[in-house]
């Protein structure tokens, strides 16, 4: 891996992998459901949906047609904290791929026709989503456990704040976020890198658009508790704790601690309430980093009548957990698995493309693989203490969604912390 600079400032992450003939090439920007306000909540998905609308010499159909014809990817993604649009072609039609996105990224039209069409797609995308509730609880997990925080704020944004965005709207929020400090360029694949620097200037250096950097508050947990009421067959329930920022060094204990407690088929929680005794069809844990914070999740999806049964057998798990740690075998298999997961999707260019643009983008650092590996062989049993440690810290938030919440509402979430009875 490689890191350039293009003339104007522009960072640009390439490597080069000649053993494929593919590529796969990003835009990463900065900006997420994060970096908004109450007020213009959602703006960072919305804008992602309309680059995809139509240019100044391009409309919607001509996009699709383009990347179809080539049997090339074109696809992009929201998050919490940065935006990414991203292209997987072949080698050879790599300059097809980074005209279009360029033009997308530059010369999107936010038609009023068309950003009319894609608010009502969007508040379907909501609808959708909310008539899901093993993904609504999540959401919910978030509020539990950052409160107002922007950290806690939906991707998808809220139905009354969509309807009056306009294109100038989003333009001037382009204007502050999609700027070359807030913007990186990953290549991954079949490259020659001078041929791709050269590439990459012609259509980006014109790229002059500068900002200062964003101060975005730090989030406190609350661990607080929701329940959102809707008619559904099973309970879907979060609890959620303290995590890891992913600049923490204790980023990879955390890590394979979530991996034996709910991170796979072999785990505790999947062993015990699943496997042997039938009670849910989906539990499992997982963690998520960002900037500054972090926060551990276990979910489970099960019918009310079984939600008691769940509930003590996911605390007798972490009451265990608090008590005697993790097994030798469980913490070298969590290591060997974390380490196999790794290696095998480096084999993927969009997971190096991905790898890379993160990287740059949100920690401004790229570990070697072997840097990475020597990190996981490196937690031992007191980094596993340390971080359980954390996790139990403080009352655990609880959220929520189904008919009724009698037994959730029930959980002492102050249960584990040190000194209380």
């Amino acid at each position: 891996m490689n890191k350039y600079t293009l003339s104007n400032g522009l960072r640009v992450v390439v490597e080069k992998i000649p053993t494929v003939r593919s590529v796969s090439f990003g835009i990463w920007i900065k900006t997420g459901s994060r970096n908004e306000t109450v007020e213009n909540n959602g703006i960072s998905h919305f804008i992602e949906h309309m680059l995809f609308k139509g240019t100044e010499k391009r409309t919607a159909k001509d996009i699709a047609d383009l990347f179809d014809g080539i049997g090339g990817n074109v696809n992009a993604f929201t998050a919490k904290e940065y935006t990414c649009y991203f292209a997987k072609v072949l080698d050879e039609h790599l300059p097809i791929a980074v005209d279009a996105l360029s033009d997308m990224f530059f010369n999107s039209q936010f038609d009023d026709a068309e950003l009319a069409k894609e608010k009502n797609v969007i508040l379907e995308e909501i609808s959708m989503y909310e008539d899901t509730p093993d993904d609504k609880v999540h959401d919910e997990s978030s509020r539990a456990s950052f409160g107002d925080h922007p950290l806690a704020y939906s991707i998808l944004g809220l139905k009354d704040r969509l309807a009056e965005m306009t294109g100038e709207t989003l333009k001037n929020y382009m204007k502050e976020r999609y700027t070359i400090e807030n913007t990186v360029i990953s290549v991954a694949g079949n490259v020659e890198e001078s041929n791709i620097l050269e590439l990459l200037e012609t259509y980006f250096g014109g790229f002059n658009l500068h900002s200062e950097p964003q101060l975005i508050e730090v989030p406190s947990f609350k661990g607080d508790y929701i329940f959102y009421k809707k008619k559904t067959e099973q309970n879907h329930i979060c609890l959620t704790f303290p995590g890891c920022s992913n600049k923490d060094p204790q980023l990879y204990a955390m890590i394979l601690l979530n991996n034996a407690l709910g991170g796979g088929m072999s785990s505790r929680l999947f062993q015990e309430i699943r496997e042997k005794r039938g009670l849910a069809y989906s539990v499992y844990s997982y963690h998520m980093g960002y900037a500054d914070s972090g926060l551990f999740t276990i979910y489970a999806g099960t019918a009310p009548k079984q939600t008691k049964d769940v509930m003590d057998l996911t605390m007798e798990q972490l009451h265990e957990l608090s008590v005697n740690g993790l097994g030798a075998d469980e913490l070298h298999r969590g290591k060997e698995q974390l380490k196999g997961s790794l290696i095998l999707s480096l084999e993927s260019t969009s997971s190096r493309m991905n790898r890379m643009g993160k990287n740059e983008l949100m920690i401004g650092h790229h570990y070697t693989l072997d840097e990475l590996l020597n990190r996981i062989n490196k937690v031992d049993m007191d980094d596993i203490r340390e971080v359980t440690k954390r996790l139990l810290s403080v009352p655990f938030a609880v959220a929520m969604v189904g008919s009724t919440d009698k037994d959730a509402a029930k959980l002492r979430r102050n249960q584990f912390v040190p000194g209380i009875v």
